[in-house]
C-alpha cells in the first residue's frame, strides 16, 4: 500500500504541473484587458504602465513560472508566517498573486470566502451522506417494498429537478408565504448568543436543504445499486449459512463491500464542497467560493479565475488519490504492493 501511495503521489506531481500550465495558458491567451474597465480619458501610456505593473509585459513562460513560484512558494510561506508566527527573510519583498479588480492578494480573497462555503455546502454534503446511506441500504434490503418505491421516486425527482428551481420554490414557500426563513444569506452575521445562533441556523436552513436533498438523491441511487449487487454474492449466502444474524451480514459484510464504489463518488464530490455550489450560492446570495468565481469570470479577473480553477484541480487529483487508498482499507482483498 505504501509503495502504491508513493507511486501515485509521484505521478500526481507532473499531472498537476501539466494541468496548471493548461489552465494558465488558456486563461492568459483569452481576450482580456485589465484596463478595459478604466475610464476612456486615461492616456494610452498610463494604461500601458498599469499593464506593466501587473506583470503583463513579460513573456508567457516567464509569467507562468512566476505564478507557480507565488502559488507554491510565496503563499505557503505567508501562511506559515501568519499561522505560526515564524518569520522568513525577505517577507516584505515577497510577491503575491493579486486580483486585477480589487488589487488584493487572491489568496486573501479565497480565505475570506472559505468559511461560508464550508458552513453551507460542507454541511449539506455531510447531511446528504447521512441521509443517502441508510435509505440506500434499506431500499436494497427491502427491494420493491413501499419504502423502496417511495425512496426511488423521491431520489429520481430530487436528482432530476435542478437546484435553482428547488431553491426558488423553497424561497416562495418558506420565505415569501410562510416567512419562516430568510431568503438572503447574511454573510456579516456573527454568532454571539443564542438568538444569533438561531438566526444563523434559520438562514442556513434553505440552502443546506436544497443541496443536501440534491446530494442525497445522487448517492441514494448509487448506494442502492451497490447493495443489490452484493446481496446476491456467494459470500453473503455463506455468511447466512454459518448462522450469522441478518444484522451482522448486512452491516459487517455487505455494507462494507458496497461502500467501495460509493467512496469513489463521495471523494469526487468533495471538491465541489470547496468549489461551492455556484447556482445555489447565487440564489441565496451566499458569499462563498462559487460566487467569487462568478465575480472573477464576469469581471475578467484572470489571476483570480486561474487560482480558483487550479485549486479545484488540485482537490480533484488529491481526492482521487484518497479514494484509491480507501479502497485498500475497505476491501482487504485489494493489494497494490
Amino acid at each position: 500500500m505504501f509503495t502504491y501511495t508513493l507511486r501515485r503521489t509521484l505521478i500526481a506531481i507532473p499531472t498537476l504541473l501539466v494541468i496548471s500550465f493548461i489552465i494558465f495558458a488558456l486563461l492568459d491567451l483569452a481576450p482580456n484587458d485589465p484596463t478595459g474597465n478604466l475610464p476612456m480619458t486615461i492616456p494610452p501610456e498610463v494604461r500601458e504602465k498599469i499593464r506593466l505593473s501587473l506583470g503583463l509585459g513579460e513573456p508567457l513562460p516567464v509569467r507562468y513560472f512566476l505564478w507557480l513560484k507565488q502559488f507554491f512558494v510565496n503563499e505557503p510561506l505567508n501562511i506559515i508566517e501568519q499561522w505560526f508566527g515564524i518569520k522568513f527573510e525577505g517577507s516584505e519583498d515577497r510577491l503575491r498573486v493579486q486580483s486585477w479588480a480589487t488589487r488584493s492578494p487572491v489568496v486573501d480573497l479565497i480565505v475570506e470566502r472559505i468559511p461560508q462555503t464550508l458552513w453551507v455546502v460542507g454541511m449539506s454534503f455531510v447531511l446528504g451522506i447521512l441521509i443517502a446511506v441508510p435509505i440506500g441500504v434499506i431500499s436494497a434490503y427491502k427491494q420493491y417494498s413501499w419504502f423502496d418505491q417511495l425512496g426511488t421516486f423521491i431520489s429520481m425527482v430530487g436528482f432530476s429537478v435542478p437546484t435553482f428551481f428547488t431553491g426558488v420554490l423553497l424561497i416562495i414557500i418558506f420565505s415569501v408565504k410562510l416567512q419562516w426563513f430568510p431568503s438572503i444569506y447574511d454573510t456579516n452575521h456573527v454568532v454571539e448568543d443564542w438568538p444569533s445562533f438561531v438566526f444563523q441556523v434559520k438562514q442556513m436552513f434553505l440552502p443546506v436543504l436544497v443541496l443536501s436533498l440534491f446530494n442525497a438523491a445522487q448517492l441514494t441511487r448509487f448506494m442502492r445499486a451497490s447493495m443489490l449487487d452484493n446481496l446476491d454474492q456467494d459470500y453473503v449466502r455463506t455468511a447466512r449459512a454459518k448462522g450469522m444474524s441478518e444484522k451482522v451480514v448486512l452491516l459487517l459484510h455487505v455494507l462494507r463491500n458496497s461502500l467501495i464504489p460509493i467512496v469513489t463518488v463521495i471523494t469526487l464530490l468533495i471538491p465541489q464542497v470547496f468549489s461551492g455550489a455556484i447556482i445555489t450560492e447565487q440564489i441565496f446570495r451566499v458569499n462563498g467560493l462559487g460566487q467569487l468565481l462568478i465575480i472573477g469570470i464576469q469581471g475578467a479577473d484572470i489571476p483570480l479565475v486561474q487560482t480558483l480553477t487550479f485549486i479545484f484541480a488540485v482537490l480533484i487529483v488529491v481526492f482521487n488519490l484518497v479514494a484509491d487508498i480507501l479502497y485498500g482499507i475497505l476491501d482487504p482483498r485489494i493489494r497494490y504492493d
